[in-house]
């Protein structure tokens, strides 16, 4: 997978604390930032049927363009939809962010079926008046 998200946002000054960003509860789509504002981007993946149970890992690199390094590796049920985050950064100021990542592998084991994704990538913006943007690319298919 490769993808480039830029997005130019007007923000309070956020303040980014332990206890105030996106904890990645079920149904969340790790969303849900009280410190500051953040771009957030990923991936839908579904699969038709599952054949068995697997683990997931990835590797984040952060430096001053973030990266992911490694890829991911997870196990889908029948009708399951998992969200797979590729990086999520703060915006503590206005400005203009982007997220780069260049050839990461995704390997969805378990799926006997058909096999869909689909990127999203969401900026959410503190303040008195909360918003939240969704942009959902096209669905492809996988393996």
């Amino acid at each position: 997978m490769t993808g480039n998200v830029t997005a130019e946002v007007e923000t309070p000054d956020g303040d980014v604390g332990p206890n105030n960003g996106p904890l990645n509860f079920p149904g969340t789509n790790n969303s849900g930032t009280h410190g500051s504002s953040n771009l957030t981007t990923g991936y839908i993946v579904g699969c038709q049927v599952a054949l068995g149970q697997l683990s997931a890992n990835a590797t984040l690199l952060v430096s001053t363009s973030p990266a992911l390094a490694g890829g991911f590796s997870f196990p889908l049920s029948p009708g399951q939809v998992q969200w797979v985050a590729i990086n999520n950064i703060e915006l503590i100021k206005s400005g203009t962010y982007t997220i780069n990542y260049q050839d990461i592998p995704m390997e969805i084991q378990g799926c006997g079926g058909y096999a869909q994704a689909r990127q999203a990538s969401a900026v959410e913006i503190i303040g008195v008046d909360y918003r939240k943007v969704t942009l959902y690319g096209q669905p492809f298919s996988i393996g």
